[in-house]
């Protein structure tokens, strides 16, 4: 499977999908409410060598900059003339989340309501983030989420992070699924921008990031968190549809 074969946007809503093989998820800020704390060490860590004259960066441009994006696309947007010191201010960055997020990191609401209908339902499971791997294990041990997912995709370990489809695309590689029968839950523009490039239908969640910001990536829906009404309809939609499909067969 190519990144050719799978970069046009699906159309398909999430009871097309029947069957359903795969679930895929992002981690920050879809599995979990993490973007405050990823806030709060870029803000102290800016303010401590004086970036931005010594004005805290506030939400909008922590959303525009940062939210989503890889730590390589984050160097080079905060230190354009310095990109060593770019990536290393941003691996000590990720060491302070280490440390806050060990104290403070609560899941999404209604994320265990859908893990277990995930789990009953027997479909396949990934996380696909832009997050350090060291990152990404940490928030899924700490959620009691290790035994869940098949398989942890990071992007820096992939040819292109996301925006790019490649994170997502070497996910329906790994768990031996087809992008038609899989759909991903996702609640950044990076992250949508990735699902919809790889072929699939993308639940969009507005943890934190403005919903027309979001639109403008062309999710198939998006909800306020996994408790969300919308979310439920097209999930009992889809049932009604695979069950349809046995009868039929």
């Amino acid at each position: 499977m190519t990144a050719g074969e799978n970069s046009l946007q699906s159309n398909k809503s999430i009871p097309d999908l029947a069957p359903l093989e795969a679930v895929l998820f992002d981690v920050d800020g879809t599995l979990c409410d993490s973007d405050p704390i990823h806030h709060q060490a870029f803000q102290e860590m800016l303010l401590e060598i004086g970036f931005n004259n010594g004005v805290p960066i506030d939400e909008e441009f922590f959303i525009k900059n940062i939210a989503g994006r890889h730590n390589d696309d984050i160097a080079a947007t905060l230190f354009p003339d310095d990109l060593p010191r770019g990536e290393k201010f941003c691996e000590d960055k990720e060491a302070m989340f280490r440390r806050l997020a060990s104290d403070k990191l609560p899941p999404i609401n209604g994320l265990y309501k859908l893990t277990k209908w995930i789990e009953d339902h027997g479909l396949k499971k990934a996380a696909v983030t832009n997050a350090p791997r060291p990152n990404a294990e940490l928030m899924i041990s700490k959620l009691g989420l290790k035994d869940f997912f098949d398989v942890v995709i990071v992007g820096s370990e992939c040819e292109h992070a996301k925006p790019f489809p490649d994170p997502y695309l070497k996910a329906l590689e790994l768990l031996k699924v087809s992008k038609d029968h899989t759909f991903i839950c996702e609640d950044s523009a990076s992250g949508i921008r990735a699902g919809v490039a790889a072929g699939m239908p993308v639940v969009g969640l507005t943890t934190r990031n403005p919903e027309n910001v979001l639109m403008e990536a062309n999710p198939t829906m998006l909800v306020k968190d996994y408790e969300d009404p919308k979310l439920w309809s097209a999930l009992e939609e889809l049932d009604k549809k695979g069950d349809s499909l046995k009868t039929a067969a």
